[in-house]
């Protein structure tokens, strides 16, 4: 038996208290990311951080984890499939590229009221209550100023061919990171007084169907497929 398996027998033998404190002992000579070292401060301390911080900020924070999530469950899953390093600030998250071609790839996060999934007929009179809904517009750097609206950033609406793909992750229905819906990015629905700009507010289905997959390929495929048609909100 070696010493690690020996060590993690003497674990399960245990109580709670412990483990605790052997964990307590490990931490305070482990670090756990990198960032700990960049912050000057500990995991624990950024995480107590954020969940004081208001709905915003964490509303903000878990829509970089959706992204993070796509390229680790999603992206970093393909076979055949290679990331392309992305500069500056562009309006995609992931690059992605296989034998036939690229694919651009927008992630947003299921929209969220008072902890709730959000339905389209909350977000948009007259859309279905049956349909979930996600934001896609894009934030500018920086912070709009002004007493009214301090702390708020501005938006601005994606344009239609800026990204071939939008992947909604799940998070708020499901619960789990690793969950996520795929449509075309030219099948949205467009802003109606400017049908080159992609609406705020877009409807999401929470199972599979003509308009919206959980299988990132069959996206792909409709894609490049070239259908043209706009996804249904009612």
């Amino acid at each position: 038996m070696s010493d690690v398996q020996e060590i993690k027998n003497l674990l399960a033998t245990c109580t709670d208290e412990q483990r605790q404190e052997v964990f307590a002992y490990l931490r305070g000579q482990i670090q756990i990311h990198p960032l700990e070292g960049t912050l000057h401060a500990k995991a624990e301390g950024v995480l107590e951080a954020i969940h004081r911080s208001g709905e915003f900020t964490q509303r903000m924070f878990k829509g970089v984890i959706a992204g993070a999530a796509f390229d680790v469950e999603v992206a970093d899953r393909l076979p055949g499939w290679q990331k392309l390093t992305i500069t500056g600030d562009p309006p995609y998250d992931t690059h992605l590229k296989d034998s036939h071609g690229e694919v651009k790839v927008q992630v947003k996060l299921q929209r969220s009221k008072s902890g709730q999934p959000m339905t389209a007929r909350q977000a948009v009179k007259g859309w279905s209550e049956n349909l979930y809904v996600t934001e896609t517009q894009k934030t500018r750097s920086g912070m709009v100023r002004g007493s009214k609206t301090r702390g708020v950033q501005k938006t601005r609406p994606y344009r239609f061919g800026e990204f071939d793909i939008l992947a909604v992750a799940m998070y708020p229905s499901t619960k789990r990171w690793d969950r996520f819906m795929f449509t075309v990015a030219h099948w949205l629905v467009p802003e109606p007084k400017d049908g080159k700009l992609i609406r705020k507010f877009q409807p999401v289905s929470g199972v599979p169907n003509a308009d919206w997959t959980d299988d990132f390929l069959t996206a792909v495929n409709w894609f490049r497929a070239g259908t043209k048609r706009t996804i249904q909100t009612a």
